[in-house]
């Protein structure tokens, strides 16, 4: 196992623990379709950074955005700067997915989630638009939490981003699903 670059999480384990076992009638519901809350792990997702330059009506907007490197299907994390030290640390887990996906091609994934995002903003405002993605050096990890429930028998999976804060939907399961089951 090699070391990975991580952002830190906003979320500790315990503060997981709490947010998936949270209080009141969503809990009971969850308890008796899903069963008891059974283990809590960490996992850590590949991005990959890159430089985007939005060029439209003759203005020319630069951001920074991160696209997993697995599945390219998660929603894409924007940034302000590159991520220093201090908001990364350097880990050693063996829950982290390989990344799958070629630079050029989540480059090409990033561009077309962009054109559609922009294009839904409103198509007539929309001229001459080019956008490219350059990808930085850096691949940068993701922390989420993995939260199983079950019961007889069955077993199912929740996602807390643990920099966002939030629990994450049907996309995310399915590429936790896909990795506990495959041979990533």
């Amino acid at each position: 196992m090699a070391a990975i670059r991580t952002l830190k999480p906003n979320v500790t384990r315990e503060q997981a623990i709490l947010q998936f076992s949270s209080t009141g009638i969503p809990r009971l519901f969850r308890n008796v379709a899903y069963g008891r809350l059974r283990s809590v792990a960490e996992l850590y997702i590949p991005f990959r950074l890159f430089q985007v330059q939005i060029m439209n009506r003759g203005k020319t907007e630069e951001r920074l955005i991160a696209l997993d490197a697995i599945s390219g299907t998660l929603d894409p994390f924007q940034f302000d700067h590159v991520p220093t030290d201090s908001e990364t640390v350097s880990i050693v887990s063996r829950n982290c997915p390989r990344a799958h996906l070629e630079d050029a091609f989540i480059g090409e994934l990033l561009i077309a989630k962009l054109r559609r995002l922009l294009y839904s903003r409103g198509f007539f405002r929309m001229r001459d638009l080019q956008i490219t993605a350059t990808p930085l050096a850096q691949e940068l990890h993701i922390p989420y939490w993995l939260g199983f429930r079950g019961s007889n028998g069955y077993a199912r999976v929740a996602v807390i981003d643990a920099v966002r804060r939030r629990f994450e939907g049907a996309k995310m399961r399915r590429l936790v699903e896909a990795w506990l089951t495959s041979n990533y």
